[in-house]
C-alpha cells in the first residue's frame, strides 16, 4: 500500500502496514517509511479491517446545525443573463451565474477509463473552485433550485453539473427553459419547471467524450510526426479536409475554352433606343458547340446575313418566396455576405442581443431568441404579432392569407426550438438604434429584417421570354432572352438576401426586354457580340460557404460551426484572405496524414451518420456507451498502427538569421505557439526568450519616424494594427492602413468597409478603388480564379 511520507515529500510503499480506527472510528492504515522510518498514515477501510471493531467511545462529530431554507436561487452561465432575469423575476428570487461550465474532463490526461464503460473523469476547474463553493453554500439555504442554462444539449449538461458539483438534492432541483429572455417567456418557464433531462445530457456528454478520445488520441501523433501545437479533431479534420479539397481542385482545375455570341435587335418600327439583347441558343435545331474563335468567326458571318423574326412570345407571371427566419448557419452566413463579420464575430453579438441590452431607466430585456439552433419554427405569439406589424405599416396585401407555410429545417433540427428572431417585431431597429453599438445594431437589422420579411407575401414578377428566329445561307438560328419586372414587392419591400459572389453573374439571365413584341414581327439585326470565355473553378471557401457545407452535409451542430472556424484559423491550417479560406501548407499535410491513416475521422459521412446517433441518443432512443463502444474498438487498432506507420514530416527549423539577445548562444528562430507564429531561441527550454513575430504590412507608422506598421492579434485573436517600435511607440488601429496618404491632408487613411477607405486625421471619406495601391500586375495574373 503505498502512502505519502512528509519528509520525502513523495509517494512509498508503505513499510509495516498495521490497519486501525481513528478516534472518531475512521478506518485508516498506519506504517512507515521504508526509506527515512518516519510514520506514514493513510484514510479509508482495506480488507484488513474486515472483522475489526471500531472503538466504542468514539468522538462523534457534532452533527451541522440545519439551516432553514427559505427563498428561491436561480443559477444561469452568464452574469448579464442574471441581471436580465433577475429584474423578472422580483423578490424572493435570487439569481446566480455559474460565468459557463463548472466542471470538466481533465486537460492533463485523457480523463475517460475506456476499460469501464468510458466512465468520464470529471474535476471542477481550480479557477472555477470559489464559484462552486458560493453556489453551493447558497443552495443549501435556498428552499428550490431552480437550474435556467441554455435549452440546447450544451445548457443541459451544464445545469446536471451544477446539481453535481454543488451538491443540490435532485428533489429541490428544477429545471426551467425558455427561447427569449422577455418578461412573459421567463415567467411561462417558471410556472412550468421540469427535471434535468437525461437524455440530452447523455448525448451532449457522449459529445465530449468522443472528441476528446479523437483529439487525445490524434494529437499527440501529430506532435510527433510533424510539430507540436497541432491538434485533430472529429469535426474539424472533416472542414480542414473541405478546404484542401477545393484548393486541390483549383489547384488541377483546367480551363476549358467556350464562345457565346449575343445579337442586338430593333423592332420593326421602333425607335433606336428600344433594341434588346438575345443569345444565341440554337443553331438548326441544336445546342450550339462554341469552342474557338475559328468555329465562331464563320457562324457570326453567316448570321450577319440571316433575316430575323420573332417567333415566340411568351408572358407569364414569377412568385418568389420570402426565405425563412434565420437558423445559427443561415445567420452566420448572411452576416458574413452583408455584414462581413466572422462566424465568431456574430456568435458574440447576438449572445450580447440574447441575454439582455440595457434600455434605458433600468429596463433590460433580451431582444432575440436563442442564437444556437436549426430550426426554423416560430411561436404562433410571434407570428401573430409580426403578422398585425406587416398589417399596420404596409397593408393587408402584404400578408399571406394562411400565414407562412412550414419550412424544411435543417437534417436532425430539434423541432422545439425556435429561429432566431426578434423578441418583439415592435422594438424596430429605428427604435433600438440609440441604445445600440453599431456593431450589434446592425446584427439586429438583419434579423429583425429577415424576420419580418418571412412572415409576408410573395413577391411577385412579370414575366417575359422571347425567341427570334433568324434563317441565312448556311443554318437556322435560334435567339433567346428573357426578363422580368417587379409588380407587387411583397417581402421585398423589407428585405432582400445577400447573392454570393458570382451568383448574380450566373443566374443573371433577365434583361431589358419590350413587352410589346408580337410573333411573327420582323428584327433589324444591329450588332452580333461574340465573347470568348473560360470555364472557372468553383470558388474557395468562404466561413459562410464553410458554415454551409458542414450543414448539407450534417457535419456538427449550431454550437460548434463558429469555434471549428476559429479552431482552423489558430492552429494555422487555414488563413484567411479577405473572406476567402486558404489551407496553410501545415494544414495539407496534416490533412494528408489524417486521412491517409484514420480515413473515418474526415468522412463525411461517417461524421454525419455520429451526429445522427447523438440525436438518436438525445431522444432516449441509443444509449450513449454502445455508440463509444462500437467507435473506439476500431479506431483504437487504428492510433496503435498509426504510431507506427505515419511518417515523420516534420519541417526544418526556420531559423530568422539573429542570434538570441538573452543567451547569447542561441540562434532565433520561427516557432508556433497557442496565438500563432512567434521567435524563439533554439536553446529552449534552458533560454526561454521570445518576441512577436511581426508582419508588415508596407505602410510606415504616422507617429514615428522609422516605425513600421504590423499586424498583431490580441489573446482572442482579433487582428489589430500597430507599430513595430511598440512600447516606444503606442500607436494602434483596429482598421488596417493602407500606403496612399490622404489627399486632403495627408494623414493615414484605414480600410473603414469595403467600399470606402477613411482618414484618421481629418476622417474624410474616399472610395476604396480611388486610393487602393494597386497590387503588381503579375500577383494579378497569378491568382487563381474563384
Amino acid at each position: 500500500m503505498e502512502a505519502y511520507c512528509v519528509k520525502c515529500k513523495e509517494k512509498r510503499e508503505m513499510l509495516e502496514p498495521n490497519a486501525e480506527f481513528t478516534a472518531s472510528g475512521a478506518p485508516g492504515t498506519r506504517g512507515k517509511c521504508p526509506v527515512c522510518g518516519t510514520t506514514m498514515f493513510r484514510m479509508g477501510r482495506t480488507p484488513a479491517h474486515e472483522g475489526m471493531t471500531p472503538p466504542e467511545n468514539v468522538v462523534r462529530k457534532k452533527k451541522k446545525k440545519q439551516v432553514p431554507r427559505k427563498g428561491k436561487l436561480v443559477i444561469v452561465e452568464s452574469p448579464a443573463k442574471a441581471r436580465t432575469i433577475e429584474r423578472y423575476l422580483g423578490e424572493g428570487y435570487k439569481v446566480e451565474a455559474s460565468v459557463g461550465h463548472v466542471r470538466d474532463l481533465l486537460r492533463s490526461q485523457i480523463s475517460v477509463d475506456v476499460e469501464n464503460d468510458f466512465r468520464p473523469k470529471y474535476r471542477v476547474p481550480n479557477e472555477k473552485r470559489p464559484v462552486v463553493k458560493e453556489l453551493k453554500k447558497l443552495a443549501e439555504r435556498a428552499e428550490e433550485v431552480y437550474l435556467a442554462t441554455d435549452l440546447d444539449r450544451e445548457g443541459e449538461a451544464i445545469a446536471w453539473h451544477l446539481v453535481e458539483a454543488a451538491e443540490i438534492e435532485p428533489e429541490r432541483a428544477r429545471r426551467v427553459v425558455f427561447t427569449e429572455i422577455t418578461k412573459p417567456a421567463i415567467q411561462s418557464a417558471f410556472e412550468e419547471p421540469r427535471e434535468i433531462n437525461m437524455d440530452l445530457v447523455d448525448a451532449q456528454q457522449a459529445r465530449r467524450i468522443l472528441d476528446r478520445l479523437v483529439g487525445y488520441n490524434l494529437s499527440p501523433i501529430l506532435w510527433n510526426k510533424v510539430r507540436n501545437r497541432l491538434s485533430a479533431g472529429r469535426v474539424q479534420s472533416v472542414a480542414l479536409r473541405l478546404v484542401v479539397e477545393r484548393e486541390e481542385e483549383i489547384e488541377n482545375f483546367v480551363p476549358v475554352e467556350y464562345w457565346s455570341i449575343d445579337a442586338e435587335f430593333l423592332p420593326d418600327g421602333k425607335p433606336k433606343e428600344d433594341t434588346f439583347m438575345t443569345k444565341l441558343a440554337k443553331i438548326d435545331g441544336e445546342d450550339p458547340e462554341l469552342g474557338s474563335e475559328e468555329v465562331v468567326t464563320p457562324i457570326v458571318a453567316d448570321m450577319e446575313t440571316a433575316e430575323y423574326a420573332v417567333s415566340k412570345v411568351k408572358l407569364g407571371q414569377r412568385k418568389r418566396r420570402p426565405p425563412a427566419p434565420f437558423t445559427t448557419s443561415t445567420l452566420q452566413q448572411e452576416a458574413s455576405r452583408k455584414l462581413s463579420y466572422t462566424a465568431r464575430r456574430t456568435m458574440a453579438l447576438a449572445q450580447q442581443l440574447y441575454e439582455g441590452i440595457d434600455l434605458g431607466e433600468g429596463e433590460t430585456t433580451g431582444l432575440i431568441t436563442y442564437m444556437r439552433t436549426d430550426s426554423t419554427n416560430v411561436s404562433q405569439v410571434a407570428q401573430d404579432e409580426a403578422r398585425q406589424y406587416v398589417i399596420d405599416v404596409h397593408g393587408e396585401s402584404y400578408v399571406p392569407e394562411d400565414g407562412p407555410k412550414k419550412r424544411k429545417s435543417a437534417k436532425g433540427a430539434q423541432e422545439a426550438h425556435e429561429a432566431v428572431r426578434p423578441t418583439s417585431v415592435l422594438r424596430t431597429p429605428k427604435v433600438l438604434k440609440p441604445q445600440l453599438s453599431r456593431d450589434q445594431y446592425r446584427l439586429y437589422q438583419l434579423i429583425w429584417q429577415r424576420f419580418v420579411a418571412s412572415q409576408m407575401s410573395h413577391a411577385i414578377f412579370d414575366t417575359i421570354s422571347v425567341e427570334v428566329t433568324g434563317k441565312a445561307t448556311l443554318h437556322e438560328y435560334l435567339l433567346r432572352t428573357s426578363g422580368s419586372t417587379l409588380r407587387f414587392p411583397g417581402f421585398l419591400a423589407v428585405y432582400e438576401e445577400a447573392k454570393a459572389k458570382g451568383e448574380e453573374e450566373e443566374n443573371g439571365t433577365d434583361r431589358k426586354v419590350p413587352t410589346d413584341l408580337e410573333e411573327g414581327q420582323k428584327q433589324t439585326l444591329i450588332e452580333l457580340l461574340p465573347e470568348q470565355h473560360f470555364t472557372q473553378p468553383p470558388p474557395r471557401f468562404s466561413e459562410a460557404t464553410l458554415v454551409k457545407t458542414m450543414e448539407e452535409y450534417g457535419i456538427g451542430r449550431p454550437s460548434t460551426y463558429a469555434p471549428t472556424m476559429s479552431t482552423l484559423q489558430n492552429r494555422g491550417y487555414v488563413t484567411r484572405d479577405g473572406r476567402r479560406l486558404f489551407p496553410t501548407e501545415t494544414g495539407r499535410v496534416v490533412n494528408e496524414l489524417i486521412s491517409e491513416h484514420f480515413p473515418k475521422i474526415v468522412d463525411v459521412s461517417f461524421t454525419a451518420n455520429m451526429e445522427a446517433d447523438l440525436d438518436k441518443v438525445a431522444k432516449g432512443d441509443e444509449e450513449w456507451v454502445d455508440i463509444i463502444r462500437e467507435f473506439y474498438g476500431p479506431f483504437s487498432e487504428t492510433v496503435e498502427k498509426a504510431k507506427e506507420e505515419m511518417p515523420e514530416v516534420k519541417a526544418e527549423p526556420e531559423y530568422i538569421g539573429r542570434t538570441c539577445p538573452t543567451c547569447e548562444k542561441g540562434q532565433l528562430l520561427i516557432r508556433w505557439g497557442r496565438y500563432g507564429k512567434f521567435i524563439g531561441c533554439d536553446n529552449f527550454p534552458e533560454c526561454r526568450h521570445t518576441e512577436p513575430l511581426l508582419e508588415k504590412i508596407g505602410v510606415h507608422c504616422p507617429e514615428c519616424e522609422d516605425g513600421e506598421v504590423v499586424e498583431r492579434r490580441t489573446r482572442k485573436g482579433r487582428i489589430f494594427y500597430g507599430c513595430s517600435n511598440y512600447p516606444e511607440c503606442e500607436f494602434t488601429s483596429w482598421k488596417k492602413p493602407i500606403a496612399t496618404p490622404c489627399p486632403n491632408c495627408e494623414g493615414m487613411l484605414v480600410i473603414q468597409n469595403k467600399n470606402d477607405a477613411q482618414c484618421l486625421n481629418c476622417e474624410n471619406r474616399y472610395p476604396l478603388d480611388e486610393v487602393m495601391p494597386k497590387e503588381p500586375e503579375e500577383e494579378e495574373v497569378e491568382a487563381p480564379a474563384g
